[in-house]
């Protein structure tokens, strides 16, 4: 399998495959918000545009970066999400980084949104679906965002069955400048919890699939039974 990790400003042609990583915390909180029974995702290019979806369809539910805002229902924060009730609910995100990069492939045949939750479901999906070349699409920092690019390559490995270990890319995560910066309270909208669930190898069964609906660019979940080796 072919893979290549690019930031967002460096992909110059739509890919064949794209996997968006944001770790910390778009797409923990995607995952967190798929378990906490959220039909889909609707992935907004503006903080405006977030609010307009949100106003011409009531019953949705806006998320944003950093603090609490008017007309936003909740923040981009695993450990706050977790205990909202979302079943039969739309969401509606607009993330610095993790959304931005998302939208950038859209148009690409298959887009994955991913994380270390979703890591292995990601990767079995490269794999049943046959997936020669992959470009990991590392969001933060430019691209050079250490959590972000630990977890492409780790589900990079994965997908190429060569029996990657965790432990190290966890360790680059954990180590990082957003980890430190959620650590420390520096970030906004944060729970104390953000990095530990951010972390979480592997916690939900689900890939997150994005694709092209009503002119929307919308993530569901894909569940992907682990292969009996795995079990």
């Amino acid at each position: 399998m072919d893979s290549s990790f690019l930031g967002i400003d460096e992909v110059a042609e739509v890919p064949a495959v794209a996997v968006v990583v944001d770790v910390m915390r778009a797409f923990t909180v995607a995952a967190w918000a798929f378990e906490r029974g959220a039909e889909k995702i609707v992935l907004a290019g503006s903080l405006d545009e977030a609010l307009a979806l949100k106003a011409r369809r009531p019953g949705w539910v806006a998320l944003k970066d950093g603090a609490a805002a008017p007309g936003f229902d909740a923040v981009n924060s695993p450990g706050l999400l977790r205990d909202v009730d979302l079943g039969g609910r739309t969401v509606v995100q607009k993330t610095t980084a993790g959304t931005v990069g998302a939208l950038a492939v859209k148009d690409a045949p298959l887009v994955l949104c991913a994380g270390f939750v979703v890591a292995g479901a990601t990767a079995r999906l490269l794999r049943d679906r046959g997936c020669g070349s992959v470009t990991y699409v590392v969001t933060g920092e430019d691209g050079r965002a250490e959590e972000d690019l630990a977890c492409a390559q780790y589900i990079a490995g994965r997908a190429a069955g060569d029996g990657t270990a965790a432990d190290a890319y966890l360790r680059r995560a954990a180590g990082s400048r957003a980890a430190a910066e959620l650590a420390q309270g520096v970030r906004e909208g944060a729970h104390p919890d953000d990095v530990a669930l951010c972390l979480e190898l592997d916690r939900f069964s689900f890939a997150m699939v994005a694709s092209q609906e009503d002119s929307l660019t919308v993530l569901r979940p894909v569940a992907v039974p682990a292969a009996p080796a795995e079990l």
